[in-house]
């Protein structure tokens, strides 16, 4: 079979290796298409993500869908022919994180793309049966791959308490930010503010329903937001991983309100007044990757409530991987698509 690794920074090779076997648990999922991701472009740009680097020749993709082709022993409702959505992370399952439940923060995390496993740019992955997710007949497996991206939007809205009446803001455009925006009206949320730099960004997170946008290399962030709302936001969604922007997110939300940090900045550190966060009694969250979301984020598709194919500005074969990323460095683009089975 055929697999694309990334050998190092931007240059991609395809290799063949040998089409895997199910182990007990597991089935084959001929995979048909990857998203490319954020995370999947820093190693592609700068050969890590986050404190991650990428040490050895690595399969990125980790926004994947498929076909079952094959089942292992002792799987059950799993047949060939289902069509799937593939949940990236494959937990220990008996780390303290796991046994609460918390298990995207499992101390043992095996995650696609994430060096040294491999992602799912490639023909076929063996994956357990529990990990992936079927499709039904009105989502797409071009959408399917999405449920990644959308997941990570429900888990953020659920780490700010996102409710019903809720005003929130969300900062950075890409994929991650638009889904959240989305996946907080879905919580309830009466109105959306979003920011980002790209005036093509904020123009489609206008058609999908924001309530304002603000351009922060041209308005204040701040000044935009007390403009349009009475002492600030009850919820901030930092998803540029913008220090300028990250540094301005405690100033725009409202006393008891909170702020949770998605995107990841290139600079970890943070610049926080305590005394702001003490006397408006903040709260100040991380959001990191997701749990238990997958089965949400297909009812968001199936019932039309989020429509993720949208969010795709361009597809390619596998062979055409190196000229994706290429074009997906873009900052005009919102998500390139690899269409691994139409290769």
């Amino acid at each position: 079979m055929k697999a694309v690794l990334l050998k190092e920074t931007r240059k991609f090779q395809m290799e063949t290796r040998e089409r895997p076997t199910p182990e007990a648990g597991e089935v084959v999922v001929r995979i048909e298409h990857v998203g490319i991701c954020g995370s999947d472009m820093h190693y592609y740009e700068h050969g890590h993500n986050g404190d991650n680097e990428l040490t050895v020749p690595t399969i990125m993709g980790h926004e994947s869908s498929g076909t079952i082709v094959e089942t292992g022993a002792g799987v059950t409702g799993s047949s060939v022919g289902d069509r799937v959505a593939l949940e990236p992370g494959i937990p220990c399952g008996s780390c303290r994180y796991c046994d609460i439940d918390e298990y995207n923060l499992c101390e043992d995390m095996h995650f696609m793309a994430s060096p040294p496993d491999d992602g799912a740019l490639v023909e076929y992955v063996s994956w357990p049966a529990e990990r992936t997710y079927s499709l039904p007949e009105t989502v797409s497996t071009r959408a399917g791959a999405l449920c990644e991206p959308l997941s990570v939007a429900i888990h953020a809205n659920r780490r700010g308490n996102v409710d019903s009446g809720d005003t929130v803001l969300v900062t950075g455009c890409g994929p991650i930010g638009l889904l959240c925006m989305d996946a907080a009206y879905a919580a309830g949320a009466t109105d959306v503010i979003v920011a980002d730099i790209v005036e093509r960004k904020l123009e489609l997170a206008t058609k999908r329903g924001a309530s304002h946008t603000i351009q922060t290399n041209e308005q204040s962030l701040v000044d935009a937001v007390d403009e349009v709302t009475d002492g600030g936001v009850d919820v901030v969604l930092e998803c540029s991983g913008a220090e300028a922007v990250i540094d301005r997110t405690i100033a725009t939300v409202r006393k008891g309100g909170q702020v949770v940090f998605v995107g990841l900045p290139q600079d970890p550190e943070l610049s926080a007044d305590v005394f702001d966060l003490i006397d408006n009694e903040l709260d100040i969250s991380g959001s990191f990757r997701f749990r238990n979301t997958y089965s949400q984020a297909i009812e968001l598709l199936a019932s039309e409530q989020v429509d993720v194919e949208s969010l795709v500005d361009f597809e390619c074969s596998l062979a055409d991987t190196q000229r994706a990323f290429e074009r997906a460095a873009d900052p005009e683009v919102v998500k390139g698509m690899i269409s691994v089975a139409g290769q």
